[in-house]
């Protein structure tokens, strides 16, 4: 657990300070701290190992959301890949995105520069110190990370390693930043104005929602993903299967997983016939409605619950799911419009008119015709990383990463101009 403290006011004041240095560093030195932080990763696998396995302990093998916290040597040398991906990509800051002479004579530049000092608060997921660490130190940001009890052991090595990489570079180790874990402390950070540039809420509903209450430093919503999949009419049911399946059972404890499946009525018996074969290679339980019910449990399906009103508009991050038959795609477009956190929503369909429908009408940052929701991932979108999946619609939207963690200012240079 870590150390106790009454204030973390000094230990932001110091990483403002450093935010400085970083930003005045050259491309090659932020390059250098990327391929740094990578070797270490890969030379340090097993001790990451060892302190995850004592987050671990407090999990039950069978909880699914144990998945996010588990690092094993895969992930870990996939983690030092995505370092490489960060470094092959433009640096956003330094950017002249407008440059001009006004009548006035002056010359007018407007260029891209770092937000500052970046906070992100998160639970669970230690994948997330090294992507936020990565992207911030890349655009050239301080970062403050305040991860969760449960990942403190995990997040405290995968730091002392980025420590040990800005230290190589001659930067200050303040320039990236893992808080206490009390969680009177959240307060201080959405309250540090002075110190804080914009805060970042990776995490539950009930996160997000103190973060947006809380608040009085600028935020960049995470929201959770309640994602939906419409197999309309003319789908072709074995893709409509293979789509389903993998966007619910593949890691189920991710914001991008399958949460409702809605089905048109008149493909309904036989595609459910042909879902539940391969759910019950993985037990998911379905909430059904009232037809749905009838057909599941006819079929002698065994995780079979009638739904409420409550399992719609629900993430569940587990091997479970809504089913609700709808009578047409308009019945759908309004059932998603009510129930959706605006996240990632897909149709299955072979009508183009219908799906082009579809992903010009729903409200959603990512929208998919005959594909997974589980794409949505800056990792797979190749943004080399992400700091989160944002549903709101303003300065972000969507996997983001570098190219919104920066902010514009404007330059003027004159010879002596007055107004």
């Amino acid at each position: 657990m870590s150390t106790h403290l009454t204030d973390i006011t000094p230990l932001l004041a110091a990483t403002r300070k450093s935010a400085a240095s970083l930003a005045m560093s050259t491309d090659a030195v932020k390059l250098a701290i990327l391929s740094d932080l990578a070797a270490r990763l890969e030379a340090n696998v097993n001790s990451i190992i060892t302190e995850n396995e004592k987050d671990l302990a407090s999990y039950d093998s069978q909880n699914p959301m144990r998945d996010r916290l588990l690092l094993t040597e895969r992930r870990i040398l996939d983690l030092a890949a995505s370092l490489h991906d960060v470094a092959k990509l433009p640096n956003p800051s330094g950017q002249v995105l407008l440059d001009k002479i006004l009548t006035n004579g002056l010359h007018l530049e407007k260029k891209s520069v770092p937000l500052g000092v970046v906070g992100v608060i998160y639970e669970s997921r230690p994948n997330v110190t090294i992507d936020v660490a990565a992207l911030c130190i890349r655009s050239g940001n301080a970062a403050v990370l305040r991860g969760g009890t449960d990942a403190w052991h995990t997040n405290s090595i995968l730091v002392s390693l980025i420590h040990a990489s800005l230290e190589q570079a001659g930067l200050s180790t303040d320039t990236v930043r893992l808080l206490p874990t009390d969680r009177a402390h959240v307060t201080t950070l959405l309250t540090a104005v002075k110190y804080v540039d914009v805060i970042i809420p990776r995490g539950s509903d009930a996160l997000i929602q103190r973060v947006r209450k809380e608040s009085l430093v600028p935020t960049i919503e995470t929201g959770a993903g309640v994602c939906h999949t419409y197999v309309a009419e003319s789908a072709n049911l074995a893709m409509a299967v293979r789509v389903v399946v993998n966007a619910k059972v593949s890691r189920p404890s991710v914001c991008n997983s399958l949460d409702t499946i809605l089905v048109h009525a008149s493909v309904a018996h036989e595609f459910l016939a042909l879902l539940v074969s391969e759910f019950v290679n993985y037990k998911v339980k379905i909430y059904a409605d009232q037809q749905a019910f009838g057909y599941l449990q006819a079929l002698g399906y065994a995780w079979l619950e009638a739904a409420e009103e409550s399992d719609f508009g629900r993430e569940f991050l587990d091997f479970a799911c809504s089913v609700k038959i709808v009578r047409d795609s308009a019945e759908a477009l309004n059932h998603i419009d009510s129930y959706s956190s605006r996240h990632s929503e897909a149709i299955v369909s072979l009508d183009e008119s219908e799906a082009e429908l579809f992903l010009q009408t729903v409200d959603a940052a990512a929208v998919y015709w005959n594909a997974s929701t589980r794409f949505t991932d800056g990792g797979v979108f190749d943004l080399g990383a992400e700091i989160g999946i944002s549903t709101q619609k303003l300065h972000a939207r969507g996997p983001f990463a570098l190219e919104k963690l920066v902010t514009e200012k404007w330059v003027l240079k004159g010879n002596g101009q007055i107004r």
